[in-house]
């Protein structure tokens, strides 16, 4: 008879709190920060990033029902839309590249904005391909019919005739590509941030975490502070 040491030892089981704690913790910032939409369309999220500068986003809750929340970004092309992955306590943007397991992940959708801010890019070598949602879709209608035309210098689909049938020609992954410089953060018209919020973000642009918990403050001004630990 074996002893039990011989048996193979069960990996770990994910404990579904932690999932609770990440995902409450996650939405708490989001209320916090201003640019959270909440349950947007991707067509609202267009009309009001479509006059903004290029970089200029904000989060909102995704309209697919595998995921949570959606990055709406203006881009040089215009406003377009990437999904943001959540698996075990980690946030990631959604991407088609088969470096994918190696993306950085992060415990926060706030630190994972932040991370792509002072970067300059929501890309890197590393990363890949950042997919977007437009592209998804793309995917989806693309396994029932064959794939035709492609993304012009402007990148405007045009029509191909398919059998007979006017259909959208589907670009290729390549074509939709996109560059996602995050520069500033697009506020709720109704959540313009406070004096006092401005404040905590510039103490957090010249402080660590660590630094802010031993600032000469009142210790409600610490809790304050530590409620938002982002500079944006």
């Amino acid at each position: 008879m074996p002893t039990p040491s011989c048996f193979h030892s069960a990996p770990p089981q994910w404990d579904p709190r932690k999932d609770l704690r990440a995902i409450a913790s996650t939405f708490c910032y989001l209320e916090i920060s201003g640019w959270y939409w909440g349950g947007m369309t991707a067509s609202d999220a267009q009309a009001v990033l479509q006059a903004a500068s290029e970089g200029t986003f904000l989060v909102r809750d995704s309209s697919h029902p595998l995921y949570m929340l959606t990055l709406s970004v203006r881009t040089k092309r215009g406003p377009t839309n990437v999904r943001i992955e959540y698996s075990c306590g980690r946030f990631r943007l959604d991407s088609s590249s088969p470096a994918r397991p190696r993306l950085l992940s992060f415990p926060d959708v706030p630190s994972l904005v932040q991370h792509y801010v002072g970067s300059g890019r929501a890309t890197t070598p590393e990363d890949g391909h950042t997919r977007t949602e437009n592209e998804n879709e793309n995917e989806e209608q693309g396994s029932k019919c064959k794939k035709r035309g492609g993304v012009g210098e402007k990148g405007e689909r045009g029509d191909k005739v398919l059998d007979g049938e006017s259909s959208p020609a589907l670009p290729d992954a390549r074509d939709n590509a996109v560059l996602l410089k995050l520069r500033r953060p697009l506020c709720r018209p109704q959540a313009f941030p406070s004096l006092q919020h401005l404040t905590r973000l510039t103490i957090n642009k010249h402080t660590t975490c660590t630094c802010t918990a031993q600032l000469p403050l009142p210790g409600p001004l610490l809790r304050y502070l530590q409620e938002y630990p982002f500079q944006l």
